[in-house]
């Protein structure tokens, strides 16, 4: 099981500097997302480091239920999960990525619910390898990934533009939460419809049931991986489902602040092309990882930058 000492003064003392500490965090973030990172060098230097710092740490929280050493984890090693990070929200880092965090918050108003709500998610998939309905499933995407869009938010921060116009000043506002959870929410199901073979030898079927059942396509059609027509109008059902999530989450990106918002409009772009290379792919997402080449990631920059511009 995960061991989380109390931080004594010992160990804090070796723990690596700030700068060091947010490097380790960009190297993690560059080795395991590489889409996603490419999205965070597109922000100003301040706000790419908390991205990294948050990332790294909804990485570990997802790592003790789907990592090398998930069989050890259980209720308890969450519980201690969340106790360190109470101890973070109180300015005490157990390791130098903890005190990457533990900085961030200096910087940025991040509230600790949204961080408890995906060790809640975590907690589903220790008891959970079936979701009956997409309300179940979609209270999980919250879990783990609508509150990477709130974090996330916060850090961005909200356009503070002077607004000039009497019909603009009598406008509140527009604080995009909704848009934000819907970008998590969106990039989740892009994630289960992406790794739907993977999840499926693991014994884990995150498409709802009532979605196989609506399509006559069953459990045991899934884990042979049976690609068929009643499949392909599932997945096509799947898609078009993401797509919508995708497009509330654009309507919310002009009321950030104007240097996230090409970042946002980046990452949005390239993680929703991998639903793109599904369809391309003929829906054998059993048998072929959907990924976007270098090249069209390149090609969607200028786009993205358009729309971060007029949108």
């Amino acid at each position: 099981m995960l061991q989380l000492p109390e931080p004594t003064t010992s160990c804090l003392r070796t723990l690596a500097s700030v700068e060091d500490a947010y490097e380790h965090c960009r190297q993690i973030t560059a080795k395991y997302s590489k889409t996603f990172y490419l999205g965070t060098l597109l922000m100003s230097a301040a706000k790419r480091r908390a991205i990294w710092a948050i990332y790294v740490w909804c990485r570990r929280t997802d790592e003790l239920v789907d990592g090398p050493n998930a069989n050890l984890t259980n209720d308890e090693t969450l519980d201690q999960w969340e106790r360190r990070l109470e101890n973070i929200f109180a300015g005490h880092p157990h390791d130098h990525f903890d005190m990457a965090l533990v900085d961030t918050l200096k910087r940025y108003p991040l509230e600790i619910q949204p961080f408890r709500d995906m060790i809640a998610g975590q907690r589903m998939d220790l008891y959970r390898s079936r979701y009956e309905t997409f309300d179940e499933l979609h209270l999980y995407c919250y879990r783990v990934a609508g509150t990477v869009g709130l974090m996330s938010t916060t850090v961005m921060g909200m356009d503070n533009t002077p607004r000039t116009t009497p019909w603009e000043q009598s406008k509140p506002l527009h604080n995009p939460i909704d848009e934000a959870i819907a970008l998590g929410i969106a990039n989740q199901l892009t994630n289960i419809l992406r790794d739907v073979g993977e999840d499926a030898r693991r014994g884990r079927i995150y498409l709802p049931l009532e979605d196989l059942a609506l399509f006559n396509y069953t459990e045991a059609d899934l884990m042979k991986g049976v690609v068929d027509d009643r499949w392909r109008a599932l997945m096509q059902f799947q898609i078009q489902r993401a797509r919508k999530f995708y497009v509330q989450a654009e309507s919310g990106i002009g009321a950030l602040s104007e240097d996230a918002r090409l970042p946002v409009w980046s990452a949005l772009m390239l993680y929703s092309q991998i639903l793109d290379v599904i369809e391309r792919n003929g829906y054998d997402n059993f048998n072929r990882r959907a990924y976007v080449p270098s090249y069209k990631k390149m090609v969607s920059l200028p786009i993205a930058l358009l729309r971060a511009k007029v949108l």
